[in-house]
């Protein structure tokens, strides 16, 4: 976890079990082990990124692979990531200034696109 962000994370999140199971898993990784939880949300992300823009629709198998991918690498590394869980998530990536920088900063639009396609599931 970034140590600039713990604090946000545990005041927002502490008591669930969500966090309970990231703060367990990380706890015993390695710096190789962040390296390849973020290769794998890179991943995801680049998904979206060719769906976005290949105009395809958010229902689109394409975008939904983006998805799945994304909620699989969630699941892998942190925290079991289910659907209702997911959205949720979709929800910050518009609503977070952050979370909507990263996903605009790789293709202006992306958060929004993200979101729902997310949703759409």
């Amino acid at each position: 976890m970034f140590s600039e962000y713990e604090q946000e994370v545990e005041e927002r999140w502490g008591g669930t079990e969500a966090f309970q199971q990231s703060s367990t898993r990380t706890s015993k990784y390695t710096q190789a082990d962040f390296a390849a939880a973020k290769v794998d949300q890179e991943a995801a992300t680049e998904m979206f990124v060719i769906a976005y823009g290949n105009s395809y629709e958010v229902t689109s198998a394409q975008a939904q692979a983006a998805v799945v991918a994304h909620r699989q690498a969630i699941s892998k590394w942190f925290y079991e990531c289910s659907v209702e869980m997911q959205k949720n998530l979709a929800l910050m990536y518009i609503q977070d200034h952050r979370f909507k920088a990263y996903y605009d900063g790789r293709v202006r639009g992306l958060a929004q696109y993200v979101h729902d396609a997310i949703l759409a599931q």
